[in-house]
């Protein structure tokens, strides 16, 4: 009897969980829909999913000659939109619609457009350099000019009169400014602070990070797949170490960066080969260090060496536990370029072979040689988070990291919203935040607020959030911290959960657990069983119940969820013996006995009450035909955005 009443609800289950199914297949057909309106339109902008149409897109611009500024960064708006195109695809397409070789060209074409946009950039850069005398400052007769939109500021001086008492300088629009070394105020420089609102220096994946893939499956299959997962920890991790998120083959850019892209199939297919290189190496490196040394015995140099990697490794910034908020502060010396003379009506200059070059400081001398460092002051974005001091970073292009060694005497202005620094040289720099600061979650709750509608509340460490979900959108209703409002240019608008999550990342506000989060937090980790199915059936309920965090879900182990549930039917004042508590495994759901305020945890079961296979079942018992009627009628695009965020949050796993 137990045997047939499981498989009923089961059935019945499964008959819910097609909703799921609908939302998946509604997607497709709005990327195919969306494909084929972009061909009807004939706007002249290239699909960039088609090879053909995207290269031919950037190869008309890299041959088109116009440098001005103004149209560069009108041009370079449309590059950013196919590029957040492209990685919104990478993200949001399943993996049974996207093929290896169509998701290596994405990545591809992401960073030709990042590079082209690059050189355009400092195409327009040049440019501007060449007709330096029509931006000279009336004070100090040397060129300043402050050019921006909402994604890039252009920051630029040119050292026309060569004078010790102008080696400094402050860009009041954008609140950036410098402090030269006298050696330079003497030189024929220039100097570009260019702030790019979005991070194109970091790898890739630090962009494309998904939620993890959890995919809807059949009851038995989910059963089966949670349980390899339970069973191959261990190798899933070493897995996930070994095999890079976005592979890579290396490739030379013109702003000297390396580029990464081959498919994830090369890639896995090249550990072998990168633990053979690297061997190889270890093995090389041994030979040289056998060579006597005239200056020191092999043992020294060897522990120099290791030192000097140890310190390499130090100040080597670990991207799973920081990202750069607030976008990326190119800081460049350059050479100033012949500039344009006028004879009567004509305008002349000379061109030179190599475009924009930089100028090279500290200059190559002798190492014991010292030089003065350059002091860069920048005004910190007023759209962004941050909680307490930022980690100041540089970027390495050799080693493909951010470091934040070659960096001194840093000083934060909260008031002012500043930064002040000394560099040994001139750098690419960003301000980087803790990933996880505002991890563990102290409290969260989802409750229904209408037809389709229902309010996702988390409170974490230093912010609390709240997300508003109407169909298959979801919108920030507020971010509050310090007990005051923030973001209020982020709220009000209707999104997708997908893009909600990268614009509050970018934001500086990540209440959202990645893939090797555990490791940096110390929470209990959930089986994916527990855990998946509860997400999906609290999202198939949630159009009539509200779910909250409980105290207890930490004490009830890794293999169960517990939290609170109530029937939500009106926007009435709760009290809190309106709660029950639930706990689940992902194949047996009960209701507990003990409540928020009991002193001990106990698995004993609420009077009158019995197990059930699904949490569903274990709510209807207890709920009202009106509560059953609801749920049975919500939109599966609601009850999808709702499974979303719960994933992208991870509540029951972060609280």
């Amino acid at each position: 009897q137990d045997q047939e009443r499981r498989e009923a609800e089961l059935a019945e289950l499964h008959a819910l969980k097609q909703k799921f199914l609908s939302a998946q297949q509604w997607k497709t057909d709005c990327r195919a829909h969306a494909k084929w309106e972009h061909y009807l339109s004939c706007d002249g902008s290239p699909d960039p999913t088609v090879l053909q149409e995207i290269n031919t897109f950037m190869s008309l611009w890299r041959e088109d000659q116009n440098e001005d500024v103004q149209l560069v960064m009108e041009k370079g708006e449309q590059v950013l939109n196919l590029i957040e195109k492209l990685q919104f695809l990478l993200l949001d397409t399943p993996p049974s619609e996207i093929t290896e070789k169509e998701a290596a060209q994405y990545q591809e074409s992401i960073l030709e457009l990042q590079d082209l946009l690059h050189q355009k950039y400092n195409g327009a850069t040049e440019h501007l350099l060449k007709t330096a005398n029509m931006y000279e400052d009336s004070d100090t007769g040397n060129m300043q000019a402050v050019i921006k939109d909402k994604n890039v500021t252009f920051c630029i001086w040119a050292n026309l009169k060569k004078k010790v008492r102008f080696k400094n300088h402050v860009f009041h629009d954008a609140q950036h400014g410098f402090d030269l070394p006298k050696s330079l105020a003497v030189s024929s420089v220039a100097v570009r602070i260019l702030h790019t609102r979005y991070d194109h220096v970091s790898p890739l994946w630090l962009r494309c990070q998904s939620v993890p893939k959890l995919e809807v499956l059949d009851s038995e299959e989910l059963t089966q797949h949670a349980r390899d997962n339970a069973e191959e920890p261990e190798e899933e991790e070493n897995k996930a170490r070994e095999e890079p998120r976005v592979p890579a083959e290396e490739e030379t850019c013109s702003d000297e960066r390396k580029s990464a892209v081959i498919s994830f199939k090369e890639a896995t297919n090249s550990i072998a080969g990168a633990n053979e290189r690297a061997e190889e190496a270890i093995e090389k490196k041994s030979e040289i260090l056998d060579v006597p040394s005239q200056v020191q015995d092999p043992p020294m140099q060897e522990e120099v060496n290791e030192k000097e990697e140890a310190r390499s490794e130090e100040s080597t910034v670990d991207l799973q536990q920081f990202f750069p908020v607030g976008g990326v502060y190119h800081i460049h010396a350059l050479h100033l370029p012949p500039q344009v003379k006028q004879f009567n009506d004509w305008s002349m200059v000379e061109l030179l072979d190599g475009g924009l070059e930089a100028y090279p400081y500290p200059p190559a001398e002798p190492e014991d040689a010292t030089h003065q460092p350059v002091q860069i002051t920048l005004g910190l974005p007023d759209n962004v988070v941050y909680f307490g001091d930022p980690v100041l970073a540089r970027w390495d292009p050799a080693g493909q990291h951010w470091r934040t060694d070659g960096i001194s005497n840093v000083t934060y202005r909260t008031q002012d919203r500043s930064v002040t620094f000394e560099m040994a040289a001139f750098y690419t720099v960003a301000l980087l935040q803790a990933a996880h600061l505002n991890l563990p979650y102290q409290g969260w709750e989802l409750q229904p607020t209408g037809v389709d509608e229902a309010l996702l509340t988390v409170t974490a460490v230093f912010t609390a959030v709240q997300i508003q979900i109407k169909g298959n959108q979801c919108m920030l209703s507020s971010v509050v911290v310090e007990e005051k409002d923030v973001l209020s240019h982020m709220t009000g608008k209707w999104t997708s959960p997908l893009d909600l999550r990268a614009v509050l990342k970018e934001a500086g506000v990540n209440i959202f657990p990645g893939e090797h989060s555990h490791k940096y937090v110390s929470v209990e980790k959930k089986a994916p069983l527990a855990e998946v199915r509860a997400y999906q059936q609290m999202a198939l309920a949630g159009s009539a119940f509200a779910f909250a965090q409980s105290k207890w879900n930490q004490e009830a182990g890794q293999d169960q969820v517990v939290f609170k549930v109530r029937e939500h039917l009106k926007a009435d004042s709760v009290n809190d013996k309106d709660w029950s508590l639930y706990m689940f495994d992902g194949q047996k759901a009960q209701k507990l006995k003990i409540t928020e305020a009991s002193e001990a945890f106990s698995e004993e079961l609420e009077d009158d009450s019995e197990f059930h296979s699904t949490l569903y079942h274990m709510l209807k018992d207890f709920a009202s035909t009106e509560a059953i009627d609801k749920v049975e009628r919500a939109s599966f695009l609601f009850i999808d955005a709702v499974y979303q965020l719960l994933l992208a949050t991870r509540v029951l796993a972060y609280s």
